[in-house]
């Protein structure tokens, strides 16, 4: 394409999308992003960022910004069905990373980005209301056409030398270069999530999981200015395998249900440390979530076009991965685009930079990852423990946990002898 900047076409303004205008924009490289729906508003629940994405939003200039607005987590335990001690290890800061671990809003984290890239790229550089409904890549640019979601209009093209497909796990663009995937495989689990304000619990920065995969509950606090006051607005999720379920409908980040469908499975869950029934009782709002992801791909880009976060590499949501992994997905396009002006050439760097992490991820992430010692302890013990030595040792459980952090890349020395410019 013409012209000395390189310019990029990114498709969703999500974390992944909007932190890789972030990065593009400090990179020098021309960004401009395209939503598909018409307003960007903070939807969601809790997430958790680990040190090696807080690393990359620290390069941006924004960890005071998250430090405002997220609670650094302390330390992950796990806890048997009965709530006794599994494991337990602190995180972030406490561990002895350079940078913290976030708990945080989603939609407090993404209305953050939306606002730096408005204020960094300008406003008109985010359109809202543009769904990707095709493309044409050449030898020297790709051009995108986009319309209204809602009435079909056209909503006009836009032309640059790279599109990143950051549109989530019904990606268009993923499904144009792979029209046999079919819908995510369903898992047979869904989450239930919610937010409760409640007493704080262990450190008052702690993230727990009870329980075990197929029926768990994970609670963790995600607001400083609640906790300020001396209380806890308390990020939960049920992770339930519910019967009879063949399909799931619609992954919708905004489907609500009642407590009623799955609380009183949790009804015994009342610990000396934490009252699950009390915290799903006293949620305003719960949201149902299908547990779904697809299978890694073997190829993401495609001449001047690839794939980015959800559309990319759509997993499970254990080991704090899912938005972490878009954050590193971000910075990793923006160093290829940046060292290599050939676009077909700087995406094929990204993706022998990124895809076979992320693919081991999801594969991980399918055998529980860091959980799976709640899996062993379930299957030793179903009926509970008097000592867990009887059960599992500590050498096991050490192991379970170095394992994935080496497979997530967030293995602590390597991490913190990265640079920090």
């Amino acid at each position: 394409m013409a012209g000395s900047v390189m310019k990029a076409i990114i498709c969703g303004a999500g974390i992944g999308g909007l932190t890789t205008a972030l990065h593009l924009h400090r990179a020098g490289i021309e960004a401009e992003v395209f939503e598909s729906v018409a307003e960007i508003r903070p939807l969601g629940v809790g997430i958790n960022l680990l040190p090696h994405a807080v690393r990359e939003l620290t390069l941006l200039g924004l960890q005071e910004r998250l430090a405002e607005i997220a609670i650094p987590t302390a330390e992950l335990a796990y806890f048997s069905k009965f709530g006794k001690p599994i494991w337990s290890e602190p995180r972030g800061l406490a561990a002895g990373y350079r940078w913290p671990q976030f708990s945080i809003h989603r939609g407090r984290l993404q209305m953050l980005l939306f606002d730096e890239v408005s204020r960094r790229l300008g406003p008109e550089r985010v359109h809202v209301g543009h769904h990707l409904n095709s493309f044409e890549s050449g030898d020297d640019a790709v051009t995108a056409q986009f319309s209204d979601r809602q009435t079909g209009a056209s909503k006009g093209s836009a032309t640059g030398d790279v599109l990143i497909a950051a549109e989530g796990i019904h990606s268009t663009v993923r499904r144009y270069f792979y029209p046999d995937e079919g819908a995510p495989p369903f898992s047979g689990r869904y989450l239930f999530r919610g937010v409760t304000e409640a007493a704080p619990f262990l450190t008052g920065k702690s993230m727990i999981m009870a329980g075990y995969p197929d029926r768990k509950f994970v609670a963790y606090p995600i607001c400083p200015e609640t906790a300020a006051r001396g209380a806890s607005l308390v990020n939960w999720i049920a992770d339930v395998r519910m019967p009879g379920e063949q399909a799931p409908p619609v992954r919708d980040w905004n489907r609500r249900v009642d407590a009623s469908v799955f609380g009183s499975l949790f009804e015994p869950w009342k610990f000396d440390w934490l009252d699950i029934p009390a915290l799903i009782r006293g949620a305003n709002e719960i949201f149902e979530y299908p547990l779904v992801d697809r299978d890694p791909l073997p190829r993401w880009s495609f001449g001047r076009v690839t794939l980015l976060g959800d559309a990319a590499h759509p997993m499970y949501p254990i080991g704090s991965n899912g938005a972490s992994q878009a954050i590193l997905d971000a910075a990793a396009i923006a160093a290829a685009l940046t060292a290599q002006a050939n676009v077909p050439e700087a995406l094929r760097v990204y993706e022998s930079v990124r895809l076979e992490p992320t693919s081991k991820i999801v594969l991980a992430n399918r055998q529980q990852g860091p959980e799976a010692c709640m899996q062993l302890v379930e299957e030793r013990a179903p009926h509970g423990f008097g000592r867990l030595e009887d059960v599992i040792s500590r050498a096991e459980l050490e192991e379970i946990a170095a394992r994935y952090k080496a497979v997530a890349g967030f293995d602590r020395d390597l991490l913190n002898a990265m640079a920090t410019v």
